[in-house]
This record gives structure tokens, C-alpha cells and sequence, in this order.
């Protein structure tokens, strides 16, 4: 399963001159910027932060839907090999404890994994996806 974690958003301009971005496909994300690459550049944390809502109440992430010509904002590495994790145990409905007893692991271990504010290591989630029969694999796009 191929999956993009890149949302699109919307931009509407407000009257005290700021941006306001949306993210239709998870309606928790709004911020906001002076300028619209001020907002954009806020709105990558601010999606971090509404799909880490969303693993923290264990719910399901919402799929990005294609962009229309909107302009897209993509999850960095570690916290895309992080939902890509999390949508994986999921769909596997395989939970914390198990993947930890999978991995040998503390099922707080297995919590940092899933934490998109963690700093974990790259390794440890291609581990985790690879006892789950997943491969993590990266792609570049132009910016």
C-alpha cells in the first residue's frame, strides 16, 4: 500500500489582512499567517499537531484527498514514518502491547514510536513496520 501523507489546504485571506489555511480533510487544522508563506510554513505544525490529536484519541487519520490544484502541505520524514506506523497498526488492529511484545519492547517504547513529537530513530519504525510486513520507503518531489 503506497501511500502520500500530504494534505491540501485552503488559503482565504481575512479582513485584517492575515491568511487563514484550512485543511478540509481535518477540520481541527486552522492557522494562520501574515503572509501566505508565512502561513503555509504554519500550517506544517500545525498539522503535526492536529494528527497527533488524532493518534493521542485513536482515531482514524483522515486520507488526503487529491489537491485540485490547492497547494499541499506534506508531514517531514520522521513524522510521516510515524502516521505511516500508526495507520499501519491500525489496519493490522495490532495495538501497542503487541507490537511491543512483536519488537521486544516496553509498550511505552511503542507510545514514543507513535509520539509525533518524540525524536525517535528512523530505524526503530522501519522495524516496527517491517514486523508488520510493511516496507517505509521515501520519495522526492519538486518543492
Amino acid at each position: 500500500m503506497k501511500q502520500k501523507l500530504a494534505w491540501p489546504v485552503e488559503l482565504a485571506p481575512q479582513e485584517d489582512g492575515t491568511i487563514l489555511v484550512s485543511f478540509p480533510d481535518i477540520p481541527e487544522a486552522l492557522t494562520e499567517g501574515e503572509t501566505e508563506d508565512e502561513a503555509l510554513a504554519q500550517a506544517r505544525d500545525c498539522l503535526i499537531a492536529a494528527l497527533g490529536g488524532y493518534v493521542a484519541a485513536r482515531r482514524t487519520i483522515p486520507k488526503p484527498a487529491p489537491a485540485h490544484g490547492r497547494p499541499t502541505i506534506a508531514l517531514p520524514a520522521l513524522a510521516a514514518a510515524k502516521v505511516a506506523l500508526y495507520v499501519t497498526m491500525r489496519s493490522e488492529r495490532v495495538g501497542n502491547t503487541a507490537l511491543a511484545t512483536r519488537l521486544d519492547l516496553s509498550e511505552g517504547a511503542v507510545r514514543r514510536l507513535l509520539d509525533l513529537d518524540h525524536r525517535s530513530h528512523i530505524c526503530q519504525i522501519e522495524r516496527a513496520l517491517h514486523e508488520m510486513g510493511r516496507q517505509l520507503t521515501v520519495s522526492t518531489q519538486a518543492a
